[in-house]
């Protein structure tokens, strides 16, 4: 399996709803199939699909599905970009979990969850700067 992940799927009651959420953030939609809603990311993207024809694509009852335990990372160039975007969140509808702060091994980072309970972390890992071009990130930096 090559290092990378090509799609990740956020399961909604409300696709539409979810979408117009990451909208507000500034995402833009891509073409895709009826259902389903994408959104091109660097190297990735993020699909929002129902919650019931995922949990039926995967020959699951959907009330299995439940909230797993995991945040998806969303890292910014700094402390002050963290905030930024923690406030344009909770503007779009969020649930701030942690406001922006600093952490002890030395970064930012504030905890949101988006109106169907997906968790984001905003951080600024200063050992680990974005790629001045695209603001790709890898662990430690490029």
């Amino acid at each position: 399996m090559d290092h990378r992940i090509s799609l990740i799927t956020l399961a909604a009651r409300d696709p539409e709803a979810l979408a117009g959420f990451y909208e507000a953030l500034g995402w833009q939609r891509v073409d895709a199939v009826p259902g389903m809603v994408v959104f091109d990311l660097l190297g990735q993207a993020i699909g929002i699909y129902s919650r019931d024809a995922l949990a039926e694509d995967m020959g699951v009852a959907p009330e299995t599905l439940g909230h797993g335990a995991m945040t998806l990372a969303h890292n910014v160039g700094s402390p002050e970009e963290v905030d930024a975007l923690m406030a344009k969140a909770e503007a779009a509808g969020a649930k701030i979990l942690r406001p922006g702060g600093g952490v002890h091994w030395g970064g930012h980072i504030g905890y949101f969850a988006d109106p169907e309970g997906h968790v984001w972390e905003i951080a600024h890992n200063p050992f680990s700067p974005l790629r001045a071009e695209d603001g790709a990130f890898r662990w430690r930096g490029y």
